[in-house]
């Protein structure tokens, strides 16, 4: 069975790279988000099991999604996907929760290696 799926990025195109990298099987439990705020309101009204998030977007960025998500309390499993792959804010992404992070442009083996990684395969 696959989990249910968040992609959120503000790129129509980052969106679609992500959707093609996932496993098969977990392509038709896949939603989409193209902004933080959006992203927001579908984890908090789905069972969402795990989040692929961008960080750099208008309004609510990913951080303002990781610091939300942590403040309802929501139990998912978050992987940024950034170009912004500066140490300091690798380090803050996952103190503030995220699983991974993951460099634009995600790689199918890549992302596939970190669910693996995780025990989400």
């Amino acid at each position: 069975m696959s989990p249910s799926v968040l992609i959120c990025d503000d790129s129509n195109m980052a969106r679609k790279q992500v959707l093609r990298s996932l496993p098969e099987q977990w392509k038709t439990s896949a939603q989409i988000a193209s902004n933080g705020a959006e992203a927001l309101t579908i984890l908090r009204d789905n069972s969402i099991e795990v989040l692929f998030l961008d960080l750099t977007m208008p309004g609510i960025d990913g951080i303002g999604v990781l610091q939300g998500i942590k403040k309802l309390n929501l139990d998912c499993s978050v992987f940024v996907i950034s170009a912004d792959i500066q140490p300091e804010m690798q380090a803050k992404v996952k103190a503030l929760g995220a699983k991974e992070f993951i460099r634009k442009p995600v790689k199918p083996d890549v992302l596939i290696s970190h669910l693996q990684q995780h025990g989400l395969l």
